[in-house]
């Protein structure tokens, strides 16, 4: 799979504004002092995440990114400005400097033109981390997440290994308050609605036991797909049919293939015998965005509103 936030702007505390107001009347009419640089965090760092651990000397200047989770992340944090090239997949935000780098087949030799002083990357295909350690640059290793609560781990871990994990701990906390709102404004209902997450056109979806399926089960949502890959045989991600579809008729549709395939709700709609299916009948077929959907970087909660925003919709009648 490919595998942000807005900038978060330090609000200083009242008492601090108070005693700026009263130093600047002392002076009269002298030009008020330069508010001082923000302060980063101490070097050298050492960042443990799932299983393990790197040691920073001192705070990354040039960053390579060859994940787009991570990508997302670090400018979310603040640190997009130092990252100097990022992977192939990377295309958000729009100023990330995408490149030809994989973060699949890794380079080592073209990673190191870049000159970076800090690599972030999904996994190690054998010689990635040791041949950069060779060469004097840290690899934070940052695989893919199972669960919410990974994608915060990670927003923290960038944020320690980059210096700024004060706006890191801000990123995280919006991004808590966000889906708690979310959560806490789902309506109660007498039954879970089911749904189906469709990754491609030819029926591939992904079932609870997934990332996207566990942010699916935190709202409740039952997954029509579960019971096609009850061993994992799949590794969560079983190819349906249009015959198990229209049997399992989901309460809910939602289209993570609007890009690669360029699916619509209404071309999905339009498929043969789907004028049956509930979801088709009561307009409930949303389209996503599939890099939201496929990555867990800080738009992961987009996604989550979205998804919120369709249960709460169908609780009150104004979907479907």
């Amino acid at each position: 799979m490919r595998s942000d936030r807005p900038r978060l702007v330090a609000v200083r505390p009242a008492l601090a504004a108070l005693a700026l107001a009263a130093v600047v009347a002392a002076c009269g009419d002298a030009t008020a002092p330069e508010p001082a640089p923000p302060t980063t965090d101490a070097f050298p760092v050492t960042v443990e995440v799932a299983g393990s651990s790197v040691t920073i000397l001192e705070r990354p200047e040039r960053i390579v990114s060859l994940s787009p989770s991570s990508t997302e992340g670090l400018f979310a944090i603040g640190a997009g400005a130092r990252v100097v090239a990022a992977d192939e997949y990377s295309d958000f935000p729009a100023e990330a400097p995408t490149t030809d780098l994989s973060g699949f087949t890794p380079n080592l030799e073209a990673i190191a033109t870049y000159e970076p002083d800090l690599v972030v990357a999904q996994y190690d295909p054998g010689d990635l981390v040791a041949g950069l350690e060779a060469l004097g640059v840290p690899v934070l290793l940052l695989p893919s997440a199972a669960t919410l609560e990974d994608v915060f781990t990670q927003l923290t871990a960038l944020g320690t290994a980059t210096g700024e994990s004060a706006a890191a701990a801000a990123a995280v906390a919006d991004l808590r308050a966000r889906l708690d709102a979310v959560v806490a404004g789902l309506p109660v209902l007498e039954e879970p609605l089911t749904y189906y997450h469709e990754l491609d056109d030819t029926y591939f979806t992904a079932t609870s036991s997934t990332f996207v399926g566990a942010v699916y089960a935190l709202l409740g949502l039952e997954n029509v797909a579960d019971a096609a890959d009850p061993d994992g045989a799949a590794f969560g991600y079983p190819q349906l049919s249009a015959e198990y579809l229209l049997a399992a008729d989901p309460d809910l549709v939602f289209l993570a293939d609007t890009r690669c395939c360029a699916v619509t709700a209404t071309g999905f709609a339009a498929r043969a015998g789907f004028d049956v299916l509930t979801a088709v009948r009561e307009g409930r077929v949303f389209e996503l965005d599939d890099d939201v959907a496929s990555r867990w970087g800080p738009r992961i909660v987009d996604m989550v509103e979205q998804v919120g925003a369709a249960v709460a919709g169908v609780a009150t009648g104004t979907v479907g």
